[in-house]
């Protein structure tokens, strides 16, 4: 997803062309153009929209270029929720297992398993300096037992089970795959050992529904762990039309 500099999401506004805004008036109370400095020029996929004498915009792929003045913190996404505005990515979101399924919610649509329940992601960063990434199984799973069931692989799994990958089905590309996890470890085990579970992992990290969530749409476990699950936690797998729709 593009971003500022200073990691302000950037959007483009449907109504907009390649080289003409209708983003004027009242619209700018809400919306800043993405300016571009004297010097710049258009290069490949960038171009350039002269808004008024002296002030001009960058256009992407033909798209002008906004950021949201509502957005509150530099990873928030609020602008795409409103109608006729979207994020603008570089590429498309990878496809997705067919076994799953989209759910809307109340704070947006959610990936979801075959009976709808809403699945999860878990994200860690140590205690380290470095603050290294923790949240793939070849690391410590010391954060995660603790955060799903204060240390207990049983209530880890009760509270947040993997997603099961049915006999079957196969991974549709690279970034959805189907792994093998030792749940007392939370590691990969073999193929067919004793007690292995077959789940689906995202980027090599398994998924998770949560033990909470009652009907299809709840998203009872989004934000569970610090600082809301943004470190250490889990969040609910949140879709936007950008990532159903690719790239524009």
């Amino acid at each position: 997803m593009l971003t500022t500099a200073s990691n302000d999401a950037v959007y483009a506004y449907a109504e907009d062309e390649a080289d003409s805004s209708a983003c004027r008036g009242a619209c700018l109370q809400r919306w800043s153009p993405v300016t571009a400095p004297a010097l710049a020029s258009a290069q490949g996929d960038w171009t350039l929209l002269e808004r008024s004498p002296g002030v001009r915009q960058w256009v992407f792929r033909g798209q002008p270029l906004y950021t949201h003045n509502l957005d509150r913190h530099s990873w928030s996404q609020q602008g795409s929720d409103v109608p006729g505005w979207r994020n603008v990515f570089l590429q498309p979101a990878p496809a997705w297992p067919a076994s799953f399924t989209v759910r809307a919610t109340l704070a947006g649509n959610v990936l979801a398993d075959r009976e709808g329940r809403t699945i999860y992601v878990y994200y860690c960063a140590d205690d380290s300096a470095d603050q290294l990434a923790c949240d793939h199984p070849d690391d410590t799973q010391v954060y995660r037992l603790a955060m799903c069931g204060g240390g207990a692989p049983d209530r880890c799994l009760a509270h947040w089970p993997y997603v099961p990958a049915a006999e079957g089905e196969s991974s549709p590309n690279r970034t959805w795959t189907i792994v093998s996890i030792d749940p007392r470890t939370g590691r990969f085990a073999a193929e067919g050992a004793p007690g292995a579970l077959r789940v689906w992992a995202y980027r090599d990290r398994p998924v998770y529904t949560f033990g909470g969530d009652q009907r299809p749409g709840d998203v009872a476990g989004g934000g569970t762990g610090e600082w809301r699950g943004m470190r250490n936690g889990l969040r609910a797998f949140w879709l936007r039309d950008d990532y159903m729709q690719g790239i524009l």
